[in-house]
């Protein structure tokens, strides 16, 4: 009997323990439960890159906060990223209103002096300006819609196999009438073998003309161009009186240089576009008067699988 009555104190004696171990450990549980909520609902508060954290050791907590702080993470670059997204837009509704306004401005102040003038000569002359402000109009617009569709994702585009020297000699015969306006000799060096890339033609054919349309506008009056066998394409022109700056910028949208009067500021900025997005990279650079655009597309494995012969 007396057995009995010591087994049952030791099995009380054992479920109080245990339930005492199990309070505590609710308790702590309870805490980080709410360590956790009120560190959340303040993170989404505040402007902070900082984390939660937790005084609990327990392991679920820990990987429960622990993957609470990597959504933070991943929520606070999308933060950031609309916020650029958004100050690029508002600057790009900036940059396209004064480019606008531009144009027009100057069309409906000849078109005034047209209207009013009466001598033949002075009304020549203001049809001839009027057209070339027109032609500008019209360039900038149609560089604005090529910026929109190359913003525009290129995954549901046909891919097909293209040689890199027939895309370079198609481009240099689209630019020949505006590099023999400039009395400009291009200087190409192709190799004897096939590069062959999977990528979309028709960006390709843009992301070309707008390197060396660009480099019509800059050069000093050479333009040289060289494919190498692991699918890089140089173009290489002088031109002075660039400053790192404005090297580095290049690639900005709306971004003009002074030199370039005629410039939208959307050419290079449309061609890194669509160079990036078939997986490539576009690079300038500048040394000794000679700017140099770098464009790559490396051999890559997978659905767009690119290939040398």
């Amino acid at each position: 009997m007396e057995n009995h009555v010591i087994i049952i104190l030791f099995l009380i004696i054992l479920l109080c323990v245990i339930t005492g171990i199990l309070s505590v450990k609710i308790y702590f549980l309870r805490k980080s439960a709410e360590e956790i909520r009120l560190g959340f609902a303040q993170k989404l508060l505040d402007d902070t890159n900082t984390l939660i954290d937790i005084s609990s050791r327990d392991r679920c907590m820990r990987r429960l906060a622990h993957d609470i702080n990597l959504s933070l993470k991943k929520l606070r670059r999308q933060e950031l990223s609309c916020r650029q997204g958004n100050l690029e837009i508002t600057n790009a509704i900036t940059n396209i209103s004064h480019d606008l306004r531009t144009p027009l401005t100057a069309i409906c102040g000849y078109l005034d002096l047209a209207a009013q003038a009466k001598d033949p000569e002075d009304i020549r002359r203001c049809l001839g300006i009027l057209q070339e402000r027109t032609e500008a109009l019209k360039q900038l617009t149609e560089e604005l819609f090529s910026y929109l569709t190359a913003a525009s994702s290129l995954g549901e585009s046909a891919f097909e196999e293209i040689s890199l020297k027939s895309a370079l000699e198609e481009a240099l015969s689209s630019c020949y009438a505006s590099l023999k306006e400039r009395k400009i000799t291009p200087t190409v060096f192709l190799p004897d073998r096939t590069v062959l890339r999977t990528l979309n033609k028709n960006a390709l054919s843009r992301i070309f003309y707008n390197i060396i349309d660009n480099a019509v506008k800059y050069s000093e009056g050479d333009l040289s161009i060289s494919l190498s066998a692991d699918g890089e394409i140089r173009f290489s022109n002088r031109t002075r009186g660039l400053s790192q700056l404005q090297v580095m910028r290049l690639f900005d949208r709306f971004y003009t240089v002074e030199t370039a009067a005629k410039s939208t500021g959307l050419g290079l900025s449309i061609a890194r576009e669509l160079t990036e997005q078939m997986g490539g990279r576009i690079t300038a650079h500048y040394q000794k008067e000679l700017l140099t655009v770098t464009v790559a597309f490396p051999e890559s494995e997978g659905p767009c699988h690119n290939n040398f012969l």
